[in-house]
């Protein structure tokens, strides 16, 4: 253990799919979020949403799930099987993004607020896990490492959810279109990796 590199985990199938799984969620949040921004910005004319408050309305929808739930959020995680837990929120989100993608391709506006709200119950519902399910597949000596590299890998998807966000909306005619792809493929692509964590018990199943 003395060499220990935590860039290792990446080819080890405990840490590494779920590694790629919280990376794809949280490009696609970011992704969908300022792709949603942008549209209503500077793209549609919406009365009752004027552009100046859109991000503001975006973020609060965003956050206000983990307000109301991230104490049930990590019941739940206490209660059941995390690989289980990480599924469930991946099949959630590709149900949230079809119906994103409908919003997308016909500017519906209240139905991406509704989306993002539901984005942000997803997060809730992922934030425990992905806090509960690294001390029970690593190591002590490995904790710190793997915790690095999954907020190191977070911000480089919240990074590049953003860029892919703002230059796919901009692509004339067809940019409200390929965003709505964007965000389902992701989601499919968080899902396949999923499948690929290993089992991990409930800690508290009572």
């Amino acid at each position: 253990m003395s060499g220990h590199n935590q860039f290792a985990l990446l080819r080890q199938r405990r840490f590494a799919p779920f590694f790629w799984t919280q990376f794809s969620g949280a490009a696609n949040d970011n992704l969908f979020k300022f792709a949603f921004t942008v549209m209503v910005t500077y793209q549609l004319s919406v009365s009752w949403l004027p552009p100046a408050m859109a991000g503001l309305v975006i973020g609060a929808l965003f956050i206000l799930p983990f307000l109301l739930f991230s104490a049930t959020s990590g019941q739940l995680t206490d209660k059941y099987d995390k690989t289980k837990m990480i599924r469930f929120v991946k099949n959630l989100e590709i149900a949230i993004m079809l119906v994103a993608a409908f919003g997308f391709i016909a500017g519906n506006v209240p139905i991406l607020l509704l989306c993002t709200f539901l984005m942000g119950v997803h997060s809730t519902l992922f934030g425990p896990v992905k806090f509960a399910y690294m001390p029970q597949v690593l190591t002590e000596r490995e904790l710190t490492g793997g915790n690095g590299m999954v907020e190191m890998g977070t911000f480089v998807a919240i990074l590049l959810g953003n860029v892919a966000g703002g230059l796919l909306v901009a692509i004339p005619g067809i940019g409200h279109t390929t965003v709505a792809v964007a965000c389902v493929a992701a989601a499919l692509a968080g899902r396949a990796v999923a499948q690929f964590i290993p089992s991990v018990p409930a800690t508290d199943p009572g």
